[in-house]
């Protein structure tokens, strides 16, 4: 079967101007299919500032009212996605910057109020492969933000790892599928303030070994659930690191396995 990458980007990378122009450079020169999905929390909540829109978080999770909505809506499917789109055209690579609500691409399923009302957040529950497809097979690369909508006209919020996980999980039977989390960090890291201590792989036994002892712990916890999750669902490889290992034929990242 052919390859197809489905490569996450947040917003640490994005911001920092030399590393996102690095990882565009090495994304367009992939010859394989290929989907972009980002996030991009941190032009989000700059904007709600400048506008005085309270920045309201449980656990390290948005809460999505309506104005925040707008917010997340102009940044993230706006100059955001539209700008990593302009430089991929630039670099060659044919992109076109989608919602979930396009092409009804990811339809997700309002999250439950209880116990937290998160407001307007979706978790994805159906990825329209048929369509996405169409792209691919034109030589279109999607790059996809991370709104998704219900299907009854209300976009959504909906967290960029889990969206990632998902769309490459959708294409697991006709693509050998590989998953890449780039953030800012080598990997998974023993002492997170330790470069040299890179876990270089971890299966599902480790993980949770890992997770009670609290190495694993925050943010990193839903990167790593969204990920086994993924290969549970028959995708072939899930790798975290740099936005250099899309590239590269070193093993300096993180490789996760069932």
């Amino acid at each position: 079967m052919n390859t197809l990458k489905v490569i996450k980007i947040g917003g640490k990378l994005i911001d920092d101007p030399t590393a996102i122009s690095s990882f565009l450079e090495d994304f367009a020169a992939i010859k394989e299919p290929k989907i972009l999905i980002h996030g991009g929390g941190n032009l989000a909540s700059s904007m709600a500032r400048d506008l005085d829109v309270p920045v309201q978080q449980i656990d390290g999770r948005r809460i999505t009212d309506d104005a925040t909505l707008d917010i997340i809506t102009m940044a993230y499917a706006g100059k955001i996605n539209k700008n990593l789109v302009a430089r991929l055209q630039g670099l060659g690579c044919n992109a076109l910057g989608l919602t979930g609500a396009d092409g009804n691409s990811i339809l997700s399923k309002i999250r439950d109020k209880q116990p937290i009302d998160f407001g307007h957040v979706g978790d994805p529950k159906t990825v329209n492969v048929y369509f996405i497809q169409l792209l691919l097979d034109h030589g279109i690369t999607p790059v996809f933000c991370a709104i998704t909508h219900d299907g009854a006209g209300q976009l959504l919020n909906t967290n960029a790892d889990t969206v990632s996980a998902d769309v490459c999980s959708a294409f697991a039977k006709a693509y050998t599928t590989q998953l890449y989390y780039c953030f800012e960090k080598q990997g998974v890291l023993r002492d997170i303030n330790d470069p040299s201590s890179l876990i270089q792989s971890i299966d599902q036994n480790h993980y949770e070994k890992l997770k009670s002892e609290k190495v694993i712990a925050d943010g990193m916890l839903p990167k790593m659930e969204n990920s086994f999750r993924a290969l549970q669902n028959e995708v072939s490889s899930v790798h975290i690191g740099l936005a250099s290992m899309i590239t590269s034929t070193d093993n300096n990242h993180t490789t996760l396995t069932l």
